[in-house]
């Protein structure tokens, strides 16, 4: 097997960790206590939400009464019989995802104590599922929403302005369900943090309006009169914050998370190991500026190369977690010139950082399957990519520069391609050093 079939095979083995037909079913109450419920009814927001309603009806009986519905990611719709999934916009949001949460409200709102609700939350919920605050317009959260997205906040920051500009998510929803619930959840974010992920919409909110105005002003964005007006006066009182932890609404629901972006690395390591590579997992919550992290990487791969330290060659340095990219000045004035993702973007920066060695081979990608602007995962260091970049006279400081990850790496068949994986745990990134030779 080449360092190629390699790479995307270990990605490939991540991303099935998360497939939620191979984990959802063991996270479900037994039969006998389903059938107690008056009714079950599903909800569910994100890029998996379509994987995740057919695999919860495969888990079931054919005759077992079933209903709800579903909004996923536009391309990520699965088929389903008794749930039905919608499509709407990611990562900036539409009035078809206005219109799910809607729905979704207005079944949530009518659950009764004897009712079981099942939610699926997976990353992307935050977009899929968004109801205003009253006084906001969908305009204007799509408008404040592209501009988090260009500042290069992590998304963790910007759920925390999301959450205070919703009536669904920040645990939101949780109020207004009078029924148990049950919260099934694919992670995207770091630290699984369950308040963080599509923003919470039935977990207690750590976060206050205050916060939310902190993130905007740190990232340097000036909301719309109407935004800007709704957050201070939650800051006077005027406005009830998110529930918080130990409001009674959370006694009526239990989290589980089915899949995690830490369980992934430890499929891939596994791959890895069966190749004779020890497989050294840095962690799932590395985060920052793609280009940054990748600098980082650099250093610690020479230090393999040069010195055997940390870890002796044959190694593979596994990592997950959600990069930001933002945008460089002169790639705004050069804005069709701006193409890729976070973890093209980071590869790209580890092969300018490192430069060429052919020891080194790598991936990074997407688990949903679509990295950044672009329909590819990821992309690849593969054994020959220097040689042929040097053919092309492809600088790829020079693309950096632009931001323009995915123009370094299509013409030199660097780009993986998945389609949509309808699962999503976040970046998978891996290096491989191979053993020096004799």
């Amino acid at each position: 097997m080449s360092t190629r079939q390699l790479l995307v095979s270990a990605f490939q083995a991540a991303v099935n960790a998360a497939d939620p037909f191979q984990t959802l079913q063991q996270f479900l109450p037994p039969l006998g206590e389903l059938a107690s419920y008056r009714r079950v009814v599903v909800i569910g927001a994100g890029k998996a939400g379509g994987s995740m309603a057919a695999a919860l009806e495969a888990a079931l009986p054919l005759d077992f009464a079933l209903s709800g519905l579903v909004v996923t990611r536009y391309g990520h719709a699965v088929p389903t019989s008794k749930i039905t999934v919608v499509e709407a916009a990611h990562p900036v949001p539409d009035d078809a995802a206005l219109q799910a949460a809607q729905d979704i409200v207005r079944l949530v709102s009518s659950l009764e104590p004897e009712d079981l609700l099942i939610a699926l939350i997976s990353g992307g919920g935050s977009s899929l599922l968004t109801l205003p605050v009253p006084g906001v317009s969908l305009q204007d959260l799509q408008d404040l929403t592209a501009q988090l997205l260009k500042s290069g906040a992590p998304i963790e920051e910007m759920n925390v302005v999301r959450k205070h500009l919703s009536q669904v998510q920040g645990g939101r929803l949780a109020q207004l369900c009078h029924a148990k619930t049950l919260a099934l959840v694919i992670s995207d974010v770091a630290g699984d943090d369950l308040s963080a992920i599509a923003s919470g919409p039935f977990a207690p909110d750590t976060s206050t309006f205050s916060d939310a105005i902190n993130v905007l002003n740190r990232w340097g964005i000036k909301p719309c009169l109407a935004i800007e007006s709704y957050l201070l006066r939650g800051v006077r009182g005027e406005i009830s914050d998110t529930p918080k932890s130990g409001d009674v609404v959370f006694e009526r629901v239990k989290h589980a998370l089915i899949a995690t972006a830490h369980k992934s690395l430890e499929s891939a390591a596994n791959v890895f190991s069966q190749a004779g590579y020890r497989a050294i997992i840095l962690g799932d919550t590395i985060t920052g500026e793609a280009r940054d992290v990748a600098q980082v990487m650099a250093g610690l791969t020479r230090e393999v190369l040069q010195h055997g330290a940390p870890f002796e060659a044959p190694v593979v340095l596994l990592s997950g977690g959600e990069c930001t990219v933002t945008l460089r000045p002169n790639a705004n004035a050069q804005a069709a010139k701006a193409r890729g993702g976070r973890c093209s973007e980071f590869l790209l920066s580890f092969i300018a950082s490192l430069g060429p060695n052919n020891r080194v081979t790598a991936i990074a990608a997407d688990t949903d399957g679509i990295d950044g602007s672009e329909t590819n995962a990821g992309v690849i260091l593969d054994d020959d990519t220097w040689s042929r970049a040097r053919q092309l006279s492809l600088n790829p400081r020079e693309f950096l520069d632009r931001n323009d990850s995915y123009g370094f790496f299509e013409p030199l068949a660097g780009l993986v391609r998945t389609g949509p994986t309808f699962t999503n745990v976040n970046d998978f990134r891996a290096i491989l050093i191979a053993a020096p030779t004799v």
